[in-house]
C-alpha cells in the first residue's frame, strides 16, 4: 500500500518533530515509537493535517508554520488577573508555574502564571506556543485505508 496517499479515511502512521524556529524541540517520534492517527481525528491539528495530505509512505518533508497556521497569535485580553486570596495558601505562585481551572462547560483550562505582584497574579491563558513560528518535520512511514481496528 505504499502507493496510497493521506487523506481523510486513511490511518497514517508517522514520525514527526515539532520545534520552535531556530531553538527547542516541543515533541518528536523520532527517538521512540512511531505516532498513528487517523485524518480527521483531532489527534493533529487541522492545519498540520493539511500539511501532509497527499504523502505517501517513504515521503520526508519539513514546514515552516506561522503562528496564524499553528497555534493563534498570542492575544493579550487572554491574559487574567487574579487575587492572591483567589488561590490556595499552600500554591506556589511565580512566573511560570501551571495553574488548571475550569471553564463554564467544566473542561480543563490551563494557563501559565506570568505575573506576579502584590496581591495580584496574572494567568495566561493563550497556548505556550501562541505567537511563535514553528518547524513541522515530518516522515510518513505507512498510509492504509481507516477501518475497524482489529
Amino acid at each position: 500500500m505504499k502507493d496510497l496517499a493521506v487523506d481523510k479515511g486513511t490511518r497514517v502512521k508517522l514520525n514527526f518533530a515539532l520545534k520552535i524556529k531556530d531553538g527547542e524541540v516541543v515533541d518528536t517520534t523520532f527517538d521512540k515509537e512511531p505516532a498513528t492517527l487517523e485524518i480527521g481525528d483531532e489527534n493533529l491539528p487541522e492545519n498540520f493535517e493539511a500539511l501532509i495530505m497527499g504523502m505517501k509512505g517513504g515521503d520526508h518533508a519539513a514546514y515552516e508554520v506561522s503562528p496564524e497556521k499553528g497555534f493563534g497569535q498570542h492575544n493579550p485580553s487572554n491574559v487574567q488577573s487574579f487575587k492572591r486570596h483567589e488561590f490556595s495558601a499552600d500554591m506556589v505562585l511565580e512566573p511560570g508555574v501551571v495553574v488548571s481551572f475550569a471553564d463554564a462547560r467544566q473542561q480543563e483550562l490551563p494557563g501559565v502564571i506570568s505575573r506576579v505582584e502584590g496581591d495580584e497574579v496574572d494567568v495566561d491563558f493563550n497556548h505556550p506556543l501562541a505567537g511563535r513560528t514553528l518547524e513541522f518535520e515530518v516522515e510518513i512511514l505507512d498510509v492504509e485505508p481507516a477501518g475497524p481496528t482489529h
